[in-house]
């Protein structure tokens, strides 16, 4: 058992959604000062930097269950590790969202019933999106953001700048499809916030889970196909 691995996605997942669903949340809409989306897709790459480098060589630095599985599509992680990584996952991001649910409630017009940056489709897309839109966008965006993953960590990659890469691909992945689904490509992240929103939130979270594990699993047999 790895617990410094499993401890390092925990911290890590929890930053990802404390960082970016906070940045959301507490951030975006403040009259004349609010940084709005832009400013919510470069915090959860943010996240990814930062966390990346911090501790990405104990655990590789997944911080998403889709991660984790495609990287083992890709035949770069062993199937017995998993769950225990998405466990270690989960438990960062719903600890993470409830913290940020104690602080948000410090002001006296918070209410779930916003959102909670919670993922949704249909009526409860920004846009108003459509389940097939939604499904679409989630499965293509979470699968180029395994084939860049897989693709900056190779070893004939150049070393050092992965992080960086992967960051920015999270920030352009969220500046394409915050207003078609808040953008999820990452379960976890998406399962903290629904938890506290209950209703709609879990009842559509099921898309959240099976659009990024498709496009994880895709990306990671077809980058073995590439490297053939």
């Amino acid at each position: 058992m790895n617990t410094k691995a499993y401890g390092a996605e925990f911290l890590g997942t929890f930053w990802l959604v404390f960082g970016g669903c906070g940045a959301a949340v507490l951030a975006a809409g403040i009259p004349d000062l609010g940084i709005g989306f832009v400013g919510v897709s470069l915090a959860f790459g943010l996240t990814v930097v930062t966390m990346a480098y911090a501790v990405g060589h104990i655990s590789g630095g997944h911080f998403n269950p889709a991660v984790t599985l495609g990287l083992w599509a890709g035949g770069k992680f062993g199937a017995g590790q998993i769950l225990p990584y998405w466990i270690a996952q989960l438990t960062g991001g719903i600890v993470a969202a409830g913290l940020l649910y104690v602080i948000a409630s410090g002001i006296p017009d918070f209410s779930v019933s916003n959102g909670f940056a919670s993922n949704g489709y249909g009526e409860h897309s920004p846009m108003g999106y459509s389940m097939m839109s939604g499904l679409l966008i989630e499965v293509l965006l979470t699968f180029f953001f395994l084939f860049i993953i897989l693709g900056v960590t190779d070893e004939k990659a150049p070393a050092g700048f992965a992080p960086l890469a992967i960051g920015l691909a999270l920030v352009l992945i969220h500046l394409i499809s915050i207003p078609i689904t808040n953008t999820s490509v990452n379960p976890a992240r998406s399962t903290g916030p629904a938890l506290f929103v209950g209703g709609w939130a879990l009842e559509q979270l099921w898309l959240f889970w099976i659009a990024p594990f498709l496009g994880a699993l895709a990306a990671g047999f077809s980058y073995r196909w590439f490297k053939s």
